[in-house]
């Protein structure tokens, strides 16, 4: 279930549109607080819940970590906790630091303590790694219990790939314009082959991890990538703006963030899109 897409730019509500001026890069909005863009985060994810539960039955959706599950925060209180339909939730790790479940460093730790365990998931629809084994291993068996979930149509298939089709995935977006774990010039980049890979080299700890691949990303029916802040400014301007073809900015991971068949939206603080252009024009 893809939410059909705004147009133009106008101010609705309490954010901005923008989508008409990036119209190639998906649907720009912009809060002007964070209290704001976590709420219309919120009402994005509840409506896309209830749509994909009422069509299919499930909603399978792919976390980050860092400062994203704190925006999502307001999904813990009314209405939402009461009108989500969270037994059809099946949640993932759109990628996962390989340290133990209870370490600081987890997303799963991070989301559980303080997202999963606020409001009445199922359990055993929590998909995390195995936190037990190498980064390798822990990657092949993801991906395994991925594929027999797309089998089961827990998670739903690409139209056009072999590739799972989640309901949405919701990516943080680093100050380098990394995405996931994947980072500029890593050469998990590139992978085509795999649903889940894994690196031992992340240029900010912990080193091992493992992360969903683009081809993955990108098949997504719905992809959200938040960010606020001004460090992220210039990732926004690079990842969003037109660019020139030999200016290096196309290898940025977030511009490679470009789902097939699917919808990409931005959600943004207003420091975040301070070099972002048509962001300050009426």
């Amino acid at each position: 279930m893809v939410l059909s897409p705004l147009s133009g730019k106008r101010i609705l509500g309490s954010w901005m549109a923008l989508s008409g001026v990036h119209k190639e890069r998906g649907e720009v909005r912009i809060h002007e607080s964070l209290d704001e863009l976590s709420t219309d985060l919120a009402d994005y994810i509840a409506e896309l819940s209830e749509a994909c539960v009422k069509e299919r039955g499930a909603f399978a959706i792919a976390l980050s970590g860092g400062s994203l599950i704190g925006l999502m925060g307001k999904l813990c209180e009314a209405p939402y906790s009461k009108t989500v339909d969270w037994a059809k939730w099946y949640i993932f790790w759109v990628d996962e630091r390989v340290v133990s479940k209870s370490h600081a460093d987890s997303n799963y730790k991070l989301a559980k303590d303080n997202l999963l365990s606020k409001v009445p998931i199922v359990p055993s629809h929590v998909h995390s790694i195995n936190d037990s084994v190498s980064a390798e291993d822990a990657a092949d068996e993801y991906e395994f219990a991925i594929r027999q979930l797309v089998k089961m149509r827990t998670v739903d298939v690409s139209d056009i790939s072999d590739c799972p089709k989640f309901d949405l995935v919701l990516l943080g977006l680093g100050p380098d314009g990394h995405v996931a774990s994947l980072f500029p010039n890593h050469s998990a980049l590139i992978e085509q082959d795999e649903w889940v890979t894994f690196i031992t080299d992340s240029p900010k700890p912990p080193p091992e991890r493992i992360t969903f691949t683009l081809p993955v990303i990108n098949s997504a029916s719905n992809v959200a990538v938040v960010a606020a802040g001004e460090s992220k400014a210039e990732a926004v301007h690079l990842a969003i703006d037109e660019t020139e073809p030999d200016d290096g900015k196309t290898s940025l991971p977030a511009r490679m963030v470009q789902p097939r068949n699917g919808k990409l939206v931005w959600f943004l603080d207003k420091l975040a899109t301070s070099k972002l252009q048509g962001s300050h024009s009426e």
